[in-house]
């Protein structure tokens, strides 16, 4: 699956799948990265967060913690040995100002920043980022995300 991982349609209906797909994503992170995470509501953003947190603290041999939707806060963060995990959700947000005082793009390679909703950053496509694109398909009975960005 590693190899398919870059610029293609993968099912993620079932949990297992999505959790498959955050854990492959794994290898091609190495710190600085801005992961932008499309689509509706309910659709396996944070859940897909969750799988990639939970199995970079594996592999660093700490305990796994809860990872929820940062909704109402805008912002959870999560460090483990190596990184800083910024996980932000922007849903709420309801002018730029706001973002502004997020700092989102703070450029280190020891923070790896998760941003959902990024359609409502301003002039986001300047930012050199990661895009899942996550879709329902058939009448809501199967999800399937698309990727770009991966080097």
């Amino acid at each position: 699956m590693l190899t398919a991982i870059k610029d293609s349609r993968i099912d993620i209906t079932s949990e297992k799948s999505t959790r498959e797909l955050a854990e492959n994503l794994i290898s091609y992170i190495k710190g600085g990265e801005f992961v932008f995470l499309y689509g509706e509501m309910g659709v396996g953003k944070t859940t897909f967060v969750k799988y990639f947190i939970n199995k970079v603290q594996t592999k660093e041999r700490l305990d796994l913690t809860e990872v929820t939707s940062p909704t109402f806060n805008l912002l959870n963060e999560y460090n483990t040995k190596n990184f800083v995990i910024k996980h932000y959700d922007l849903f709420r947000i309801k002018n730029i100002s706001e973002i502004n005082d997020l700092d989102i793009f703070q450029k280190n390679n020891k923070i790896i920043t998760f941003i959902e909703w990024p359609e409502l950053l301003e002039n986001n496509s300047k930012i050199k980022s990661i895009d899942l694109l996550f879709t329902y398909e058939n009448e809501l009975k199967n999800r399937t995300v698309h990727i770009n960005g991966l080097n």
